[in-house]
């Protein structure tokens, strides 16, 4: 079904559906990739199409964008197998660029696990520079 995006969090997106009631869509729902920031995807006011998941006892409703694409059922490999932003916009690279032998794509792979390890690094060091900065004033 359809529905707006009436809000966005760090978590997810709220969305009123027809008949006036709200569900969200947590952020692991978004899309079939990782999702970082749900703002490259999302808008507030944006129509977009949603799968109810779950309606909770409490009245809760979870739903998915990921697990609709162009009118196909399920999600997981099903869903990546027709990549697309919600509301027809393209949200991956065009596949022209994409590496086109074996080699091109580890080294792609490589480079991109690299730049992943290099953040990860810099942030735990920031944690820990914090720390050992802290315990040294006491000095």
């Amino acid at each position: 079904m359809e529905g707006k995006v009436t809000g966005i969090t760090k978590f997810g997106a709220f969305v009123e559906l027809p008949g006036g009631k709200t569900g969200m869509v947590h952020i692991s729902e978004v899309a079939p990739t990782f999702v970082k920031d749900i703002h490259d995807y999302v808008t507030e006011n944006q129509t977009v199409k949603v799968k109810i998941l779950n309606i909770g006892p409490d009245g809760r409703i979870s739903l998915s964008m990921k697990r609709v694409a162009d009118g196909h059922r399920g999600g997981g490999r099903e869903a990546a197998r027709y990549p697309g932003r919600p509301g027809s916009y393209e949200w991956q690279p065009s596949r022209k660029s994409e590496p086109t032998n074996f080699e091109d794509m580890m080294t792609k792979f490589k480079q991109t696990s690299d730049e992943k390890m290099s953040d990860l690094k810099r942030c735990m060091e920031a944690k820990r520079g914090g720390f050992s900065k802290r315990g040294s004033s006491q000095k």
